[in-house]
């Protein structure tokens, strides 16, 4: 069979994380630019092979000193570290394990993925679209900063939710 390869579609896609502030609260960040490819000989995408791309200085919280404090050396360094980078080693239809790097830092993480389908657009594209999520410890990945409240609680947690909702055309 011959292999399939797919591009990113940035436009319809969205990569999260969401991560406890105070631990009594949730904020939410983006990614805004980010690249990717997908190849696979399967129509269920079992065995594809996926890499992503994210510019580490598109991250977005909807808050400008927190976005600034995000990409200096406290946490991402996005001068010196542009680019978190994911490659996957396997895919098995609902678990998909890569290499994650971040900053210096290369782990192995398993990501749950929800295939949503494919549709051909109405311009003649066919479209694959999956929902992933997962979760990280930060500081595996050197994004060690963090300061502890007056009243002893620590204000941003060790735990980092992913969630991506990502759609990819085929070639």
């Amino acid at each position: 069979m011959a292999t399939s390869k797919w591009v990113l579609d940035p436009t319809h896609s969205e990569l999260a994380f969401k991560v406890k502030h105070m631990m009594i609260s949730t904020v939410t960040g983006y990614f805004e630019q980010f690249e990717g490819e997908l190849e696979t000989d399967d129509e269920n995408f079992n065995n594809a092979s996926v890499e992503i791309s994210v510019d580490v200085a598109s991250i977005s919280t909807n808050n400008a000193d927190r976005d600034g404090h995000l990409k200096s050396d406290d946490f991402f360094n996005a001068e010196a570290f542009p680019k978190m980078t994911f490659k996957s080693k396997s895919f098995d239809g609902t678990t998909l394990t890569g290499d994650l790097t971040i900053r210096d830092v290369t782990k192995e993480v398993a990501l749950d993925v929800e295939y949503n389908g494919t549709a051909v657009d109405p311009y003649g594209q066919t479209k694959s679209g999956f929902e992933v999520t997962g979760e990280i410890n930060r500081k595996e990945f050197n994004l060690s900063w963090n300061a502890v409240t007056e009243a002893g609680s620590i204000v941003v947690s060790d735990k980092v939710k992913i969630v991506g909702a990502v759609q990819f055309v085929k070639q």
